[in-house]
């Protein structure tokens, strides 16, 4: 009988510490959250409990919501923007050096022909 009690006493132990371990775990995002100061931490905070009903099917996807924010660089999409300017200003600078280079290339091509003309009419008028 007493073999009966310690089985029920380790089986209700045993369920106990199952239970906090899945609460625990449902946590992790917000913890996550909360120490990159999250601007929606209390939202992921909620759904980590409304995973729990759906048998934490939400869960890893509240960890890469929790994982995407950082109190540096935001979301990540203002360094993206800024490369973006850096790139469209360089291609910028890079077609108008275009523009001027085949500006000065016309116009050393007119400026050979015209030398080509008068080496011609040189040639003819010595011949």
């Amino acid at each position: 009988m007493a073999l009966d009690y310690i089985a029920l006493g380790m089986l209700v132990f045993v369920v106990l510490v199952i239970f906090y371990g899945v609460i625990a775990i449902h946590d992790i995002p917000y913890e996550i959250a909360k120490r990159r100061n999250h601007p929606q931490q209390d939202a992921i905070h909620v759904a980590g409990w409304i995973s729990l009903f759906t048998l934490h099917t939400l869960w890893p996807f509240l960890w890469i919501w929790a994982t995407l924010w950082r109190e540096d660089r935001g979301w990540g999409f203002t360094t993206l923007k800024e490369e973006q300017h850096d790139i469209n200003h360089h291609v910028t600078q890079l077609s108008e050096r275009i523009e001027q280079l085949t500006s000065e290339v016309e116009s050393l091509k007119k400026q050979q022909q015209q030398n080509d003309q008068k080496m011609t009419q040189e040639k003819q008028e010595n011949d």
